[in-house]
């Protein structure tokens, strides 16, 4: 395996998701839209928002996950997505589907939390940023 290529792992709140090795890009989407990660990208943490996340490995072509909102943290080859939710899939229309269904369409308290969720999430990521700097 060539030590160039990434490792992916994203993890849910209840149980690790996919672990990947060998992943040569990914591409996923946060509030400012769709972004992407070769091997050699600076290490970066995004805020992600429900949509659709690409990767390639070795051995697989493109793979398609559905996530939920969550984060992405990207430090030398390893990069770890938390997410709320995520699912597999090859059909991207209905990935796309789902996004909307399962993963934008919040009743009232959970839009209210989600809120919470990004505020904190965005003073972390705020206080990294700061941490770095110093």
């Amino acid at each position: 395996m060539n030590s160039e290529l990434m490792n992916l792992t994203i993890l849910l709140p209840y149980q690790v998701f996919a672990e990947k090795k060998g992943v040569s890009r990914i591409v996923a989407e946060s509030h400012e839209g769709l972004f992407g990660l070769l091997p050699h990208r600076l290490d970066c943490v995004a805020a992600l928002q429900p949509g659709i996340l690409t990767y390639e490995t070795e051995s697989e072509d493109e793979v398609y996950v559905a996530v939920d909102e969550g984060v992405l943290i990207k430090t030398g080859q390893d990069v770890l997505v938390s997410a709320h939710d995520a699912i597999f899939g090859t059909d991207l229309s209905q990935l796309h589907e789902t996004v909307e269904k399962e993963f934008l369409t919040l009743d009232e308290n959970e839009q209210k939390i989600r809120s919470v969720m990004e505020k904190l999430e965005t003073g972390l990521i705020r206080r990294l940023s700061e941490f770095r700097n110093v």
